[in-house]
């Protein structure tokens, strides 16, 4: 791919999670490429489809996730501490618009495995709040992503609504 192909990909792949993050699922393809300052033709160039552009971003929420928790993980920072900035972060993409793709149309099937290791590593890192003693250790840490999920996948989940506070406040040791 070229290389101004690829920053116009970029740019309507990063366009349209603001978008989505901001107004919701309803935003149109031609506001998209408004707000990237593109052609419609552009984007459909690149995103034949509406599905085609939500697989994207899907895949680029779900990767930068990754990479987050990765790095949140790896630090040596309280657990705890690294739980409250992956919940900051999740509440900053369209976890919702992701939850929302129906598991009934084909998807990438990188998407699937990048959930999975998502999941796989905020478990680790529940576990590892469970082993230092900030998360209770009563509640399995597979429930606690459950729960986690419920309110931070839904739309216009913030870091600091209420649901999320009751949650992690009911979570904390």
């Amino acid at each position: 791919m070229r290389a101004d192909a690829r920053r116009n990909r970029e740019l309507i792949v990063t366009t349209a999670i603001g978008l989505f993050t901001e107004a919701g699922p309803g935003v149109s393809m031609e506001e998209i490429a408004r707000a990237a300052d593109l052609g419609v033709g552009t984007l459909y160039r690149h995103f034949p489809d509406r599905q085609a552009l939500l697989e994207a971003i899907a895949l680029e929420a779900l990767d930068r996730l990754r990479t987050l928790i990765r790095t949140a993980v790896a630090q040596d920072v309280p657990r705890w501490q690294a739980l409250g900035r992956v919940v900051e972060h999740c509440v900053e993409q369209p976890l919702a618009l992701i939850k929302s793709l129906s598991p009934a149309t084909p998807a990438d099937p990188r998407r699937g495995d990048l959930e999975r290791e998502v999941n796989d590593l905020i478990e680790q890192l529940l576990e590892q709040a469970r082993e230092e003693g900030t998360l209770r250790p009563d509640i399995p840490p597979r429930e606690v992503l459950g729960l986690l999920n419920v309110a931070i996948c839904r739309p216009g989940a913030r870091a600091d609504d209420h649901l999320i506070t009751v949650i992690l406040d009911g979570l904390r040791r």
